[in-house]
C-alpha cells in the first residue's frame, strides 16, 4: 500500500467508486493526517462536546481509525471538516 505524503497527490474523483478504488491502494501518511486535523481548526481553542453514539457504530469507527493508524477522535474531526467543506462548496 502506498503512503500519500501530500494532499496534492490525491486526485479529484468522478465517483465514489473511483475514490474507493484509490483508497484501497493508497493511504495518507500519518504526519499528513495529523497536520490536516491540527491545521484545519479556525482557532487554537478546542471545545469539549458530548456526542451519544450507538456502541456498534463507535466500535466500527475505532476499527477504521486503527486500520489507518489514526486516533478515532481525530478521524471523526477530519470527516466532519471534510463534510463541512463539501456542504459549503455546494452552496
Amino acid at each position: 500500500m502506498r503512503a500519500i505524503a501530500k494532499w496534492e497527490e490525491v486526485p479529484i474523483f468522478d465517483s465514489e467508486e473511483a475514490e474507493a478504488d484509490f483508497w484501497s491502494e493508497n493511504r495518507p501518511d500519518l504526519r499528513l493526517m495529523e497536520s490536516a486535523v491540527s491545521g484545519s481548526t479556525e482557532s487554537s481553542e478546542s471545545i469539549t462536546i458530548t456526542l451519544r453514539m450507538d456502541p456498534r457504530m463507535l466500535a466500527r469507527i475505532k476499527r477504521l481509525a486503527r486500520s489507518r493508524y489514526l486516533n478515532y477522535q481525530s478521524m471523526i474531526k477530519q470527516w466532519l471538516s471534510e463534510r463541512m467543506e463539501h456542504e459549503l462548496r455546494e452552496r
